[in-house]
């Protein structure tokens, strides 16, 4: 099993001076560890895990939060191995084309290490506050399929004009090309059993969901699409979101391990961690040294 990280909180004890400095050594620690890939969420504000009236995750939304793709530029300089990815991209917050764009350049500028993650978007609250569009959920997925389709069309050089279900292309021209061959990876992230599921298996390498209780019974709809769509169930990578809080002395350890192996178990072949108290010297160190290389064989 593979674990990525999510850098998914910019709260850190030493505040935006020394934010910088903080995300370049966390980004180097997990490089070197093995951690593939590295993402950030792409949110302007901090979100909330909330579960039994308590926050387990992220924060209130005055919380530091730094925009995603500007991140991952940081992060490219910052890293020589792992790929980088937005877990995942609101599609409706940038045109189709301004996004390939952002990947692509984000792909030659890492030496081709850029991935796609994206997916329809949900956070109404946030977008209006900033005075971004929100369409309704059924025009968000037109829009997630047009960027879907333009992002193959010019990662294949393709240049030819086309109408997609909400956007008209005349000549989606991409130079340069991005380094990643084919084309940068894609994971789509969401589990709407009618939309989200069906565009992994006609666009996507990899799917991102919930350990939910229901999380099998998604992969069982994804099955039954990738058959409509003649596409192979196992090329598709299964990916996971997951929470890491090793526990002050590291008692978490061990369950944390037994949860990725029910997860390796129902399908799962890489997980996207979030790790508790990231900014903390040595948090990294330990998760490298002993969560790593025991699901690493699952």
């Amino acid at each position: 099993m593979k674990v990525g990280l999510q850098i998914n909180n910019f709260t850190f004890p030493g505040g935006p001076k020394q934010l910088g400095q903080d995300l370049a050594r966390i980004a180097r620690t997990a490089d070197e560890g093995g951690f593939d890939p590295i993402g950030v969420m792409d949110h302007f504000f901090q979100i909330a895990v909330v579960r039994e009236g308590r926050i387990v995750q992220g924060g209130p939304p005055e919380q530091k939060m730094l925009e995603a793709y500007t991140t991952l530029g940081y992060l490219a300089a910052n890293t020589s191995r792992a790929h980088l990815i937005a877990i995942v991209t609101a599609a409706v917050y940038r045109y189709p084309g301004v996004l390939a764009k952002i990947v692509t350049t984000l792909d030659v500028l890492s030496g081709g290490r850029a991935m796609l993650g994206i997916g329809a978007g949900w956070n109404e609250e946030e977008a209006k506050a900033l005075g971004i569009p929100f369409p309704p959920l059924a025009e968000r997925f037109d829009w997630l399929e047009d960027t879907l389709e333009l992002c193959m069309r010019m990662w294949r050089d393709d240049q030819s004009s086309f109408a997609g279900k909400r956007f008209r292309f005349e000549r989606p021209l991409n130079r340069p090309q991005t380094l990643s061959r084919p084309r940068p990876r894609i994971m789509i992230g969401g589990s709407g059993e009618q939309k989200t599921l069906r565009l992994v298996a006609k666009y996507a390498d990899a799917c991102n969901l919930f350990p939910t209780p229901d999380v099998q019974h998604k992969l069982d709809v994804l099955k039954e699409h990738c058959e409509r769509e003649k596409r192979n169930y196992d090329d598709i990578e299964k990916t996971c979101m997951f929470h890491f809080d090793l526990g002050e002395r590291g008692e978490n350890i061990g369950p944390s391990i037994e949860r990725l192996k029910g997860l390796a178990k129902i399908g799962f072949t890489a997980v996207m961690g979030g790790v508790k108290d990231i900014w903390k010297p040595g948090t990294l160190d330990r998760m490298t040294r002993e969560v790593l290389p025991a699901v690493r064989g699952i």
